[in-house]
């Protein structure tokens, strides 16, 4: 039995004795605590795959910032990785991918995931897991399909994804098949994240707004509609960054929690709730710049457009490295002392 459940309650929908909140890349550069572990490592990679440092740096923003859920500290493109496509991470630039996927034949040569290929993951899940004694509940996650498609085409971060938008026009039969082998080898990981302790799932579609909502809607949805309809053992938040084009079709979606950038409108979120579905965003990442009193009015505001039910608190992105740590706090303290004025 957790201590904390809230936000297992709020993506329920069900009522809740205050907002719970918690932020993505809350374990980052924001940390000191953070800073000096990487410091002590050659390279970001070697902090994902060595379970005690993941462990550790998982657990930092909880107890420094008080937040409702822990996120396990890891990579969405391990799984490409594990599909056979390794990548580098370039300090101060990005993933890099030395080959990249550019014909079907790239793609049958890809093996899809069975699980056990990222066990250092699991592990560093049982650890956490074991450290948080009940207290939070930990969530899992990973990329989905066309984000990881995206990396795997392009070969590394871009502004536009060119090269991976011309793949889905000029190799459709490629595209899907490769979106599928992706899907599949998520479905495989993310089950055994479950089975290692994740009380929750997230689905990153960082890129999804790249693609039109034609676009998105053949090579976007079909995918995260097969991996939430593969897994019901827990909550599944999926986050379709600035794909807000699609909230008719997300909403049908079976998962439990659609996450919502700073553009989504209060319209957007309420339709998303009268169809059943908890909402988790949407402050401005940005808006964290702002003075104390100035995030804690807009804090304020966000809750009371959100409403007391169906509402996860979080940014609409992760949290920028070079935000002030005491502003983040200032956030996360309003919305957990913000008590939601309802109607009797």
């Amino acid at each position: 039995m957790l201590e904390n459940d809230l936000i297992l309650k709020a993506a329920a929908c069900q009522a809740v004795e205050r907002t719970p909140v918690w932020l993505m890349r809350q374990a980052g550069r924001i940390l000191p605590e953070y800073r000096k572990v990487r410091s002590s490592v050659s390279g970001f990679k070697e902090l994902v795959t060595t379970p005690e440092l993941a462990c550790e740096v998982t657990i930092q923003p909880v107890d420094i910032l008080g937040v409702d859920a822990a996120i396990i500290f890891s990579d969405i493109l391990v799984v490409p990785e594990a599909m056979g496509l390794p990548y580098e991470l370039i300090e101060a630039k990005g993933p890099l991918f030395l080959e990249t996927i550019e014909s079907q034949a790239d793609v049958e040569k890809l093996r899809v995931a069975e699980g056990p290929e990222l066990q250092y993951v699991y592990d560093a899940l049982k650890l956490v897991k074991k450290e948080l004694n009940n207290r939070i509940p930990l969530i899992g996650f990973a990329g989905a399909p066309w984000t990881l498609l995206s990396y795997m085409v392009e070969g590394q971060g871009s502004k536009t994804f060119s090269k991976a938008r011309k793949f889905l026009y000029q190799q459709p039969e490629a595209a899907h098949l490769l979106l599928d082998k992706i899907a599949d080898s998520t479905i495989n990981y993310l089950k055994s994240q479950i089975a290692a302790g994740a009380d929750m799932l997230q689905i990153f579609d960082s890129w999804a707004a790249v693609l039109s909502a034609e676009q998105y809607r053949v090579f976007g949805l079909p995918y995260l509609e097969k991996i939430c309809n593969a897994i019901d053992e827990v909550p599944i938040i999926v986050f379709p960054k600035g794909a807000n084009y699609t909230f008719d079709e997300l909403k049908e979606l079976n998962c439990q929690v659609i996450g919502v950038d700073w553009n989504a409108s209060t319209e957007d979120v309420r339709n998303l709730q009268a169809a059943g579905k908890a909402v988790q965003g949407k402050y401005d990442p940005a808006g964290l710049y702002a003075s104390r009193k100035e995030i804690a009015k807009g804090a304020q505001q966000m809750l009371a457009s959100m409403g007391p039910v169906g509402h996860i608190a979080n940014l609409g992105h992760g949290v920028y490295p070079d935000t002030p740590l005491d502003n983040v706090r200032c956030f996360i303290d309003t919305i957990k002392e913000y008590q939601h004025v309802v109607s009797v």
